[in-house]
């Protein structure tokens, strides 16, 4: 309740006493403390599984506790003691339980039971799994292929993820919209520009290597906490760690190791940045090329003093091409628009500069503060040239590392879920399944929340996630679902997607990723892929919420028999493959050779298996065969937005230390010192001063794009915080009504949320 919500000072670093205590009060919280804590000694090791959080890597030798405290909640969420089964449904209706919140509604537990909308009673009512995927198969027969989509959160396991694609290409279409499309599309479309690949090129061996670390716009502290380790360890060894954030996150302060007894006894902890910039939102081009510019002119002088060179020549003249046109751009650029652009001194962006240069192995970690920008492509290649400038791509010790969020979000792609059909092996699927596979682009987030809007999508399968509140213009896309002809949505817990039905409505509860999943052929396991593109298998140990529960693969099986032209769906084996998962792990390796070969003897090797890399080791799959600097078409990332006025200021979207993605875990952010609510604005006191407002102020924010479209959210809390001049932070999905669904990146089309123009002002309600 924002009533309720209060701010103080977490003056303590991340981990330590901290993670340990919020670790044990979900475990109790969910009433397993001691299952849980059994579980989580298998998490993220080799013959265990793999957490369902983040996709941070996975090392061949484990520590003993492998978890962080936000893997730690992930799994308590997933294995909790509570149900939600036909009972809880025949005591709310879905107006009720619209009107409870995200945390609300997860909290009541694990789904058990299949469910259908009954528009009469308002209620989910249980049916039985051949009647739903019966119904499911008509209404999908019924309608246009090209009208339904086939969304997929970064949740389900390469296994799956390849039984849907390919079950959407057989219906007919290649709407394959996932959750890269809402945070790192503009990597996968920046690198292979760049350096050839989609992915990064750093391992965990690199992060012992390395003698210098830049961050920018990737909160370690609450997204991939167990990287502290790395962190931790480098900065032992004096290695020097550079940051740019917005915000001064706990967790890219300082660190205390919960598995560490001399540091959890003494209070001892690491200071993690030795350098931190906060640079505006919307400001990262600017700040890069700032770095970019101040590099060459150090190299500029020691060419003019015949002294020894500051950029790698000899690199860049066997493998790059383009220095030429960037390097004009970065001098002819004024230091005071770099200083406008970005927020950030230039003596600061120079001793910043000057610290890269004296480093031989450099690895630049970045996220989402980059990538959801309307240039965030660009931000991506910017990161790029500043490593390409010094050989810093290609090298032990040095690379691009760009941090995902679902903890196998990137492996999804790898196996071809993507809506366009370039980057899909359709030419493969044609021979391997003799079926002829649709070649017209397909929807991506944007894009099928646009055929919401006009009434062209009809339909809706979701595995796993919560689309809804993820997306953008939250309250139109809303009212657009409601029209939706079919939802059907695999799950394991209630969310919002789920309480807003369409026409029919189905919920098809499934098992979860740490649960034994016993099949014809007996106990079966998965593989996912983590954010440095290495494989790992992934094997459930604890017992299934319900004996009812089907698996995620079983499921996709029994839609697309279901949906598909019988002599359609008898071109794959789909029996076949879920009595025996490494029949689809075959099938996979089959289709893609290069990555997958002997993928069911690989799958368990400590470590994980990576998949082909070649930028990693200096081979440019690029058209011209080279590393491409490429120069910035801007410095203001946000471009179709208003600028930063007397009244105007610039939102961008955070989640809290209790959340992961759209899943919140309790209503406290508490690195950020805020408790008892989320519906806060973190705001610049000297802005709150100018607009005369006061911290604990009730305001109402009004988006200011003019599209002829009021977007407003009523009712939050000011809290005063160290933010830059002109910015705001609110947190994700809270805020999600105020992002305009034509504001995104460029190219990528990913949702710029961390630049929205908007103006406050007294609540009214």
């Amino acid at each position: 309740m924002t009533e309720n919500t209060h701010a103080e000072p977490y003056p303590h670093p991340a981990g330590g006493w901290g993670s340990v205590k919020e670790v044990s009060t979900i475990l109790l919280e969910q009433g397993v403390l001691f299952k849980g804590g059994n579980l989580m000694l298998h998490q993220n090791k080799t013959d265990g599984f793999a957490c369902v959080g983040c996709a941070w890597a996975k090392p061949a030798n484990p520590h003993p506790f492998e978890f962080c405290e936000s893997g730690a909640k992930a799994t308590a969420w997933e294995i909790t003691s509570k149900r939600v089964a036909a009972d809880f449904f025949a005591r709310h209706t879905l107006t009720e339980l619209r009107t409870w919140s995200d945390l609300q509604l997860e909290s009541a537990g694990r789904l058990t039971v299949p469910m259908r909308w009954d528009p009469e009673s308002d209620r989910y009512v249980e049916v039985a799994w051949e009647t739903a995927f019966d119904e499911i198969g008509r209404e999908l027969k019924a309608l246009a292929p090209t009208s339904t989509v086939f969304y997929a959160s970064g949740r389900a396991s390469l296994e799956t993820s390849y039984m849907y694609q390919l079950a959407a290409r057989l219906y007919g279409c290649n709407n394959l919209p996932d959750s890269s499309n809402m945070c790192h599309e503009s990597t996968s479309v920046a690198l292979p520009r760049t350096i050839g690949v989609p992915i990064g090129t750093v391992n965990l061996d690199d992060f012992e290597q390395t003698d210098c670390i830049l961050f920018f716009g990737q909160n370690v502290g609450t997204n991939s906490p167990r990287m502290l380790h790395q962190l931790q360890a480098a900065r032992k060894r004096g290695v020097p760690v550079i940051t740019f954030n917005p915000l001064r996150e706990t967790g890219l302060l300082s660190f205390a190791n919960p598995q560490s007894p001399v540091e959890m006894l003494s209070g001892a902890e690491t200071q993690i940045s030795t350098q931190y910039l906060q640079v505006r939102a919307g400001g990262d081009s600017a700040a890069i090329l700032g770095l970019c510019k101040a590099l060459i002119a150090r190299d500029d002088a020691a060419q003019a003093d015949g002294g020894q060179r500051v950029l790698d020549a000899d690199f860049i003249a066997a493998h790059t091409a383009g220095l030429d046109d960037f390097a004009a751009v970065a001098r002819s650029t004024g230091w005071d628009t770099i200083e406008r652009q970005s927020g950030l001194a230039r003596a600061a962006l120079e001793e910043a500069a000057a610290t890269y240069a004296g480093a031989q192995r450099v690895i630049a970690v970045y996220g989402m503060g980059l990538t959801q920008h309307r240039y965030g492509v660009q931000n991506v290649e910017m990161v790029s040239n500043l490593l390409l400038l010094r050989g810093n791509i290609g090298k032990p010790g040095a690379g691009i590392c760009p941090v995902r969020g679902h903890s196998n979000v990137q492996g999804q792609r790898t196996v071809g879920i993507t809506e366009k059909p370039k980057l899909a092996p359709l030419d493969q699927l044609e021979k391997q399944y003799g079926f002829a596979p649709p070649r017209e682009e397909g929807l991506n987030t944007v894009t099928a929340c646009r055929g919401m809007l006009d009434g062209s999508v009809q339909a809706f399968i979701g595995l796993g996630g919560n689309f809804l509140r993820a997306a953008p213009d939250t309250e139109r896309l809303e009212a657009a679902w409601s029209q939706l002809r079919l939802n059907v949505q695999i799950a394991t817990k209630l969310n919002r997607s789920h309480v807003v039905p369409g026409a029919v409505n189905y919920l098809l509860p499934c098992l979860g990723r740490i649960e034994i999943d016993r099949q014809a052929g007996g106990e079966q396991s998965v593989a996912v892929e983590d954010s440095t593109g290495y494989m790992h298998g992934s094997r459930g140990r604890a017992e299934p919420a319900a004996a009812t529960l089907w698996s995620e693969p079983a499921i996709v099986a029994g839609l697309a028999q279901a949906m598909l032209a019988p002599e359609r769906a008898a071109l794959v084996p789909w029996a076949d493959w879920v009595a025996d998962y490494g029949r689809i792990r075959d099938a996979i390796a089959v289709t893609f050779p290069e990555i997958f070969a002997d993928f069911n003897a690989r799958m368990w090797q400590p470590g994980g298996f990576r998949r082909p890399v070649p930028a990693a080791h200096r081979e440019w799959k690029t058209p011209n065969g080279r590393a491409n600097f490429i120069a910035p078409v801007t410095l203001e990332e946000d471009p179709d937005q208003a600028p930063v006025s007397a009244d105007v200021l610039r939102l961008f979207t955070i989640r809290s230390d209790s959340q992961f993605n759209t899943t919140v875990y309790n209503d406290d952010d508490r690195f950020r010192g805020v408790y008892g609510g989320r519906r806060v604005l973190l705001a610049n006191q000297q802005d709150m001063a100018r607009l005369g407002l006061a911290e604990g102020d009730l305001v109402d924010v009004h988006g200011v794009t003019d599209d002829g479209v009021r977007r407003t959210v009523h009712g939050l809390k000011l809290v005063g915080y160290d933010v830059p001049p002109g910015c705001i932070a609110g947190y994700y999905p809270e805020c999600n009504p105020l992002l305009p669904l034509e504001h995104h990146a460029l190219d990528s089309m990913v949702p710029a949320a961390k630049s929205i123009a908007v103006r406050l002002a007294a609540a009214t309600t």
